[in-house]
């Protein structure tokens, strides 16, 4: 189940992304600008993923428990 999660917060990193890149294509953004969106994003992927991960192995502990 935590795949399906870290697969669509994956998929938002890449709309994200793609929607930058359209946004430097149309002068809206500069590619310096574009750049530090693309790291933002990665780095909220980044901890939507370990929050996940940690919400996992909290549950599994909890069920491993009873």
């Amino acid at each position: 189940a935590s795949d399906v999660y870290k697969r669509q917060i994956r998929n938002i990193r890449r709309d994200a992304n793609e929607a930058f890149k359209k946004m430097n294509k149309n002068n809206e953004l500069t590619e310096d600008d574009q750049k530090d969106l693309e790291n933002q994003a990665q780095k909220m992927t980044d901890k939507y993923i370990i929050d996940i991960d940690k919400a996992v192995e909290e549950k599994t502990k909890e069920i491993m428990t009873v």
